[in-house]
């Protein structure tokens, strides 16, 4: 690991000390013509982008140099970074990560201390009003000292940088909503970074943590269209957070038949039935889990027999309890949601029309259902 992480630095040195565009700095790493091609195309895809915009998004990678990037973690685990670099082979996704100018990041950089300090305070002099602030972590506004860096407390740093950044990018469910910080009783007080931040464009990529594509999908459109992705009520890309994880879950067939596992080691966890019974929070979560998965495509939670926690929702981890149904979502899930089972599992197959078709309507008009929308006619 310790390996990787110095072949992972070395490769981010060499790119940075050239001023290359991105399509030099990826030939340089040997990606051919071809796979920048796919790369594109699967990007395209995941936006929701037609193939005719493959070439625009192409030429527009190629030619893009590198944009400053300012990382600060707060209140997190760092598990968002790890998201990122725990890879087992070099990806494309990972060197276009790798090709941004990263001039900020205490748990990547080699520099520490007072150099570290001064390689933020020089990245946002020079490129003011045109670098990137990616934020992981959420604030707490109790006490600064639950969360200091450099004796800087977290509130201050981020009111600083965020000054001259010409976009926000809250990364992980911590800076996007407060995460396992903000929990109940919320000691720390800790609050997101939409809270705090008004004056700026606001990107919320939630996640605990948030899956490594939707990043650098989010980077792609940034540096292809110089603006931010169209967004849900919540900030968070629709191209990636448009649908519901039970929406797109290949365990749904069993869902509409009403064959449900009812212990992890029945015979219908065995046959691969529906885990909605056991916790799922498939139907009010919205994410890219069921398509993108992880591990490089390998798999998510689902898939490997586990439900679906609802990380990337507002309050997950006050939303009750993990491994109990959700017949009837609770607290703020419930308001966030835009698809969602009725009273129950028979309740839920019976309203099962219904509900897909009030469903695709919103979809079409970029509105969200609530639970409330769905029971109307219960």
């Amino acid at each position: 690991m310790l390996n990787r992480r110095r072949r992972q630095m070395c490769i981010r040195d060499s790119i940075m000390s050239n001023d290359k565009t991105l399509g030099e700095a990826l030939r340089q790493q040997g990606v051919s013509r071809r796979g920048f091609l796919k790369f594109c195309a699967a990007t395209a895809s995941l936006m929701a982008l037609s193939p005719a915009m493959v070439p625009r998004i192409a030429a527009a990678l190629e030619q893009a140099r590198r944009p400053s990037v300012i990382w600060l973690s707060f209140q997190e685990c760092t598990g968002c970074t790890e998201s990122l670099t725990r890879s087992h082979s070099p990806t494309v996704e990972g060197l276009i990560f790798d090709s941004i100018s990263l001039d900020y990041h205490h748990t990547l950089q080699a520099a520490s201390g007072s150099a570290a300090e001064a390689a933020r305070e020089q990245a946002m002099e020079e490129n003011f009003g045109s670098y990137i602030l990616v934020v992981d972590g959420s604030v707490p506004l109790d006490d600064p000292g639950y969360s200091t860096i450099a004796g800087i407390s977290n509130l201050d740093m981020l009111n600083d940088t965020a000054k001259g950044a010409a976009a926000i990018i809250s990364v992980g469910s911590c800076a996007a909503f407060g995460g396992i910080p903000h929990a109940s009783p919320n000691p720390t007080g800790a609050v997101a970074i939409s809270e705090l931040v008004k004056d700026k464009p606001i990107i919320n990529v939630p996640g605990c943590p948030p899956i490594p594509v939707v990043i650098t999908g989010v980077l792609a459109h940034y540096l292809t269209f110089g603006t931010i992705p169209e967004l849900d009520g919540l900030r968070r890309p629709k191209a990636f957070y448009g649908q519901s994880i039970h929406d797109r879950c290949y365990r749904r067939p069993f869902y509409d038949k009403g064959q449900f596992a009812e212990t992890f080691d029945d015979e219908g966890a065995r046959k691969g039935w529906c885990l909605y019974k056991l916790g799922c929070k498939g139907p009010t979560t919205y994410n890219a889990c069921a398509t993108t998965k992880w591990n490089e495509g390998t798999s998510f939670p689902i898939e490997a027999g586990h439900p679906c926690l609802g990380c990337s929702e507002p309050g997950f981890w006050d939303g009750g309890g993990f491994y109990k149904a959700i017949s009837t979502p609770t607290e703020n899930i419930s308001r966030t949601a835009v698809y969602a089972v009725g009273a129950g599992a028979a309740a839920g197959i019976a309203l099962g029309a219904l509900n897909r078709a009030r469903k695709a309507r919103a979809v079409n008009a970029h509105e969200k259902v609530t639970i409330d929308d769905l029971e109307k006619d219960a």
